[in-house]
């Protein structure tokens, strides 16, 4: 299915670039989440004519995700975990964990913009994770895991 983005897509374009995806992907994801909309002549003519709005609104994200990156720059997130003897986790950290941590900082991050690249953080000590606060503005963050005291 051809569609056109209504706003930029890691891994698949720019705002304004009409491109093929398979049609699950459009009709489930792209199109509801209102990230893209179908290819049509109308379409195309009425993004022409909203682009400049768009483009505005792109731009005010970017720069709110890069102010809240400036604030968050040196961030520790610092989490306890019920730990055995060895310093293993009973559980692990997921992302779920650290967003909270962040929340209760007062950062807006949502869990699917903290990546964690090894997966969930199993041991106790200091990781480095990222999160994606905008497709161009990723911030790492020190996450501390701390043991539970019992």
């Amino acid at each position: 299915m051809q569609v056109i983005l209504l706003e930029k897509l890691a891994n698949l374009g720019q705002l304004g670039d009409v491109v093929k995806v398979r049609d699950g992907y459009a009709r489930n994801f792209l199109i509801p989440q209102g990230k893209a909309r179908r290819a049509t002549e109308a379409a195309i003519k009425e993004f022409e004519v909203r682009r400049a709005d768009l483009e505005k609104v792109q731009a005010d994200r970017l720069a709110a995700a890069q102010a809240l990156g400036r604030r968050m720059e040196g961030a520790v997130a610092k989490v306890a975990a019920k730990a055995g003897v060895d310093g293993r986790l009973f559980g692990s950290v997921t992302n779920f964990d650290i967003a909270e941590n962040l929340k209760a900082q007062g950062f807006e991050v949502e869990k699917s913009m903290v990546r964690l690249p090894a997966g969930p953080l199993k041991t106790i000590g200091d990781a480095t994770v990222e999160v994606a606060l905008h497709g161009d503005v990723v911030v790492p963050v020190t996450v501390s895991v701390v043991a539970e005291a019992a």
